[in-house]
């Protein structure tokens, strides 16, 4: 089992920039996939990013270009650098465990969630 906890959320405005953290506990961190999702008022929650056991990266159309995920395995950690946000990135976000090696975008297919961190981003 792994226990996943996100940080780093916040008020911004429009093109200001924030990192968000995921910190595990529990099971071997490097043996899992790991993915940020986020979840806006009303709508359901959607992918935004994810990162393979090996480093390699995924990212939704939206948030391309302007959001860099990465992981320091000897840290237990995962991190979501958000440049240039616009107002349309205000969600809840959560980072999900996935112990399979395919990669996917599904939310069902993420055996392990925290309980997520607020962005909020101002016009």
């Amino acid at each position: 089992q792994v226990q996943l906890v996100e940080s780093g959320g916040g008020l911004v405005q429009a093109g200001d920039s924030l990192r968000l953290s995921c910190a595990a506990s529990g099971d071997t961190f490097s043996d899992y996939a790991m993915g940020w999702f986020r979840q806006a008022p009303g709508k359901e929650r959607e992918f935004v990013s994810r990162i393979s056991r090996g480093g390699n990266t995924y990212y939704a159309d939206s948030v391309k270009g302007r959001f860099t995920i990465s992981r320091d395995n000897p840290k237990n950690s995962m991190y979501l650098q958000m440049n240039s946000l616009e107002p349309e990135d205000t969600a809840v976000y959560y980072c999900a465990a996935d112990r399979g090696r395919i990669y996917t975008t599904q939310v069902s297919r993420y055996e392990y969630w925290g309980q997520g961190t607020q962005v909020t981003v101002s016009s």
